[in-house]
């Protein structure tokens, strides 16, 4: 499994992949991204990760990538990376896309909002989730085949959306690769290993069929 390394918090998210039994590594080149079975999009500055993606020559091979079904988690910037919508953003601005959602950025305002807050988070076990919001974006509106996993609750940005899945794609608002709870990873994790276990059938399927 892999962790983009172009910029943000590379670091914490590889060692909480790497308590959760993944085998993760960097991902800086497109040989590298072709090596993985899964890749999480850091938080960051999510104009500069995708200026540098483009540079190194692994933006089209991403975007390549997620359209072919490569599970991918983004926390905060790599949620608006993976939005094939954007508002609040710099013109021109361009995503890895695949998730069919509309994110607007830095939704929750400035580095001074930065806020914590318990979240229910859909189909993960033992309590709310504590989310620790930067400069964070939200989903302000997601297509029918969208599963909504959290929203903030109370506040001003009561019942916005901050954590979503499609297929094989998740993504969240806040960082938990910060707080110590391990469980947003560990449902990716799970995802990964659905996704090369269904990859593993349709496999065996076509080799009895030949």
């Amino acid at each position: 499994m892999g962790v983009l390394a172009l910029q943000g918090d590379v670091r914490e998210h590889l060692a909480v992949l790497r308590d959760r039994g993944a085998e993760a590594v960097t991902v800086r080149r497109p040989e590298e991204l072709a090596a993985v079975d899964g890749l999480v999009l850091p938080g960051g500055e999510s104009t500069t990760i995708v200026k540098l993606a483009d540079r190194v020559g692994l933006l089209d091979p991403l975007r390549k990538a997620v359209a072919a079904g490569l599970p991918v988690y983004g926390s905060c910037a790599g949620m608006i990376l993976l939005a094939d919508r954007l508002l609040d953003a710099p013109a021109g601005q361009e995503t890895i896309g695949g998730l069919d959602v509309t994110v607007r950025r830095n939704a929750f305002g400035r580095q001074v909002d930065s806020f914590e807050a318990d979240l229910a988070f859909a189909g993960l076990d033992g309590g709310p989730v504590h989310a620790v919001f930067i400069r964070a974006p939200w989903v302000e509106e997601a297509a029918e085949g969208v599963q909504i996993l959290a929203r903030v609750v109370g506040g001003p940005a009561d019942g916005r959306i901050v954590a979503v899945r499609q297929g094989s794609l998740v993504a969240t608002s806040f960082h938990p690769e910060l707080t110590g709870d391990r469980r947003v990873h560990a449902l990716f994790v799970d995802v990964v290993r659905a996704h090369l276990a269904q990859q593993a059938g349709v496999d065996a399927g076509i080799e009895e069929d030949s």
